[in-house]
């Protein structure tokens, strides 16, 4: 019985910018090469990865089963070999061989490794009796660096980082939060980060593949790509996209997280995403997946990790990606290198990392945006997916980040901990413009809009845990600081064309010479907290408390002439009180309210006031709900306020300004899991009150939120098929019901339905683990419009993806 499971010119500016990403790339190449040289032939040949499971008690032959699929191993033995035993079920991280091992202590059963890889159970003759076997649970520690474990299902972790608040359990936290595992983004063939979030409905994307950037919209606000987090630190992500070839877990955070993360470059408050890298596990791991994503884009990654020293204190782990060929949209192609190095050391009282990555992207004929004409009443119907309404134009993006952090526990209670990094990014980029009126016909003018950014970033802190007069107490003490320059290069074509989304014209020429970047800005965030987590009647109670005095410095230049513009330097105390309440032990009632200073908004560069940045504002949320786990499911209810000023770019005058207050009120239902054995799930469903309020002269006061949607819907589901081991099927339903494109609300964005099927197969050839997956986005190939503010784009359209993973 077998069981399984080229840079478009020359310049010292280009030369200086690629230096530190060859350097990545060379330091990746020979740190990759290493361990390679120094793995001894048996290791290589045991190479297998530290993975979740939660399976539940049964009989032990129906759990080895389970477990030889989920694991993707073969086991072969007789009937008899389990006759009459019961199972307590798996919970926790294991290699293949540990989970069987721990499955099968205390039964007597020998395990046999055949040359295949596979394995033989055998149960001694003189056995005997009926053995009841203990569920085995390992802690969070065994998991790579330190995170907390699956849930059950794999899709979703128990708990994940919350900034000067540490890491925490899901439970015992007075926010909502979900934290998305490496399988989850494996078994979705995740490309980017917006792959990962668009999984649950309080995040939506307001962009669409293969444009030139990534913005996101939580609880109704947006979130750009550049104010992601990259383990716990602000300002290292790249302003365009993030690749998921480097990310272990994604954590997100709804609502305002400027206590527990500090002022997010861009000012965003709907809620915060953290990208938490890969480590190397404490298996050897030795990962090649090839991919194919149509029209006819072909790609492969590496992953290595490898672990060292006598007792695995050290750790290397190399991620590389390379795709290029034809996209789906017309005329398309696009090229992206990706290199990521980490290291890592873990001690008894010690803690080190460090994280290094480097990203180059060419796209020719990126997925466009487009504005409308005030005059317009009904958006036009959205053209093809495939269609590019600004045919020629081309999008060049490079970053490069170096990261390190330390922790090191001075006493059991007592740990300090400091993190730096620094990352320099930069995008060339065609930028055409054209308001649209309702036919689909405008006038384009071309443009050229480079742009450079410089982020140094950094934080400390102490971590203290004592009891005083029968209660405990987690207090952190922490400061944080973040510098970026910006700079930016803009200039039009001297001519226009007539143009339309449906039968586009070539872009005018822009003959002005192409500088370089100059100076826009320099900001600096400061930030200094204090928080105390406060635990009674054995943590049935959790009250948090904290400040964090924030300020916000910020110059503005001419890019023309470099002379200082405008400045403002402005602080804040932001404060935190949150509680949790568990009546029951797998029950958390909790609330919240939080409020922070936020960097004013910058105006877009298509607006008449380009550049003109805005002074900080305050936002505030409020948030109640329940959390309960149901042993293999998790259910969580809430509801939530957050306002904020409202910013708006005028189609008629084309000012960004902001007019009076946003106030989105919601309530969010979600549920995770495995629901029955093999058959996983997320569900969600939000619902949204958008208003806005204080008006200049009262225009449009209650009018609803532009672009906040009144209800969004997400549906999941994987399914281990019984009939073929290792086959397992997935589907998928994103739902985004109607919203007004502007505060008038006179112009209404329709509601769009994304499907999406996939199928995975794992297996094993010649010994080696064997993995293939197929998944299809937007199965119906339907057209419909995202927008971001006054802008929209076509979503994308039908889109393959293929992937052959193996594991040596």
């Amino acid at each position: 019985m077998k069981l399984r499971r080229a840079p478009r010119r020359p310049s010292a500016r280009l030369l200086r910018r690629t230096a530190a990403a060859r350097l990545a790339g060379q330091l990746a190449l020979g740190a990759l090469a290493a361990p390679l040289a120094w793995a001894p032939a048996s290791a290589l040949a045991q190479t297998a990865h530290t993975r979740q499971y939660d399976i539940p008690p049964g009989p032990l032959e129906d759990v080895l089963s389970r477990y030889g699929r989920e694991a993707g191993i073969m086991l072969s033995f007789r009937p008899e070999t389990t006759a009459g035993l019961q199972s307590g079920g798996l919970r926790g991280a294991y290699t293949a061989r540990g989970g069987l091992d721990a499955l099968l202590a205390r039964t007597g059963i020998q395990v046999r490794m055949q040359p295949s890889g596979g394995y033989v159970l055998e149960r001694p003759a003189a056995g005997g009796g009926v053995a009841v076997l203990p569920a085995v649970t390992v802690s969070a520690a065994g998991v790579a660096g330190g995170l907390p474990e699956a849930y059950a299902g794999g899709l979703v972790a128990r708990g994940g980082g919350l900034g000067v608040l540490g890491t925490a359990d899901a439970m015992d936290v007075p926010f909502s939060t979900t934290n998305y595992t490496a399988q989850a983004m494996q078994d979705l063939q995740a490309r980017t980060l917006a792959d990962v979030v668009v999984n649950e409905s309080s995040v939506r994307m307001l962009t669409s593949t293969a444009g030139f950037g990534e913005d996101f919209q939580i609880r109704g606000y947006t979130v750009p790509s550049g104010d992601v987090g990259l383990n716990g630190l602000y300002g290292l992500t790249s302003a365009s996209r993030m690749p998921a070839v480097i990310m272990e877990r994604v954590e997100v955070l709804k609502g305002p997280g400027t206590l527990m993360n500090g002022i997010g470059p861009n000012g965003s408050v709907g809620g915060g995403i953290n990208i938490v890298t890969k480590r190397a596990g404490d298996d050897p791991l030795t990962r090649l997946t090839a991919t194919y994503e149509n029209k006819s884009q072909l790609g492969s990654q590496l992953d290595m990790g490898r672990r060292f020293g006598p007792n695995n204190e050290w750790g290397i782990r190399v991620n590389g990606s390379y795709r290029n060929g034809r996209t789906a949209i017309d005329d398309g192609s696009q090229r992206q290198g990706v290199g990521a190095l980490a290291l890592d050391y873990r001690g008894q009282k010690l803690r080190w990392s460090l994280d290094a990555y480097t990203q180059q992207e060419r796209t020719d004929n990126f997925r466009p945006q487009i504005g409308f004409q005030s005059s317009v009443d009904e958006l036009p119907s959205p053209p093809s997916g495939h269609r590019n309404f600004y045919p020629g134009t081309r999008l060049e993006i490079e970053d490069a980040t170096v990261a390190t952090r330390l922790e090191y526990d001075i006493t059991d209670k007592l740990m300090v901990y400091g993190a730096a990094g620094y990352r320099y990014g930069t995008a060339e980029q065609t930028f055409p413009s054209g308001p649209v009126d309702e036919d689909g016909n405008f006038t384009v003018r071309n443009a050229y809009y480079d742009s450079y950014s410089r982020t140094s970033t950094g934080d400390v802190g102490l971590r203290a845990k004592f009891d005083a007069w029968g209660v405990r107490h987690a207090v952190t003490l922490g400061a944080t600081r973040l510098d970026q320059e910006a700079g930016n290069f803009y200039v039009t074509s001297a001519g226009t064309a007539p143009s339309n989304i449906y039968r586009p014209s070539d872009l005018p020429e822009v003959t002005a010479h192409r500088g370089s970047p100059s100076k826009a800005s320099d900001t600096a965030l400061t930030s200094y907290t204090l928080t105390d987590t406060l635990s009674f009647a054995d943590d049935r109670l959790l009250i948090t408390g904290g400040l964090r005095k924030q300020r916000v410095a910020l110059d503005n230049y001419s890019t023309a002439t470099g002379a200082r513009t405008s400045s403002y330097d402005e602080s804040a105390i932001s404060p935190l009180a949150g509680i949790v309440f568990k009546p029951v032990s797998n029950v958390s009632l909790y609330g919240n309210f939080t409020a922070g200073l936020t960097r004013g908004g910058i105006a877009p560069a298509t607006a008449a006031n380009a550049g003109q940045v805005f002074a900080p504002y305050k936002s505030k949320q409020y948030e109640a709900g329940v959390k309960v786990d149901w042993g293999s499911v998790m259910t969580s209810v809430s509801v939530f306020q957050i306002t904020r000023p409202n910013a708006m770019t005028d189609p008629a005058t084309n000012i960004y300004s902001f007019d009076g207050e946003q106030r989105n009120r919601g309530l969010e239902l979600a549920a995770y899991g495995e629901v029955a054995r093999g058959l996983r799930m997320m569900a969600s469903a939000t619902f949204y009150e958008a208003r806005l309020t204080r008006t200049a002269g009262g225009a449009n006061d209650g009018n609803k939120a532009n672009g906040v949607p009144s209800g969004t819907f997400n549906l999941g589901v994987d399914w281990d098929t019984p009939w073929v081991p290792g086959l397992s099927l997935n589907a998928r339903i994103i739902h985004t019901a109607s919203s007004y494109f502007n505060a008038a609300n006179t112009i209404t964005l329709p509601s769009w339905t994304r499907y999406d099927v996939g199928a995975r197969y794992a297996t094993r050839i010649l010994g080696k683990s064997v993995v293939f997956r197929a998944n299809v986005e937007n199965l119906f190939d339907k057209d419909y419009w995202l927008a971001s503010g006054t802008y929209a784009t076509v979503a994308a359209p039908r889109t393959v993806l293929l992937s052959a993973q193996i594991d040596f």
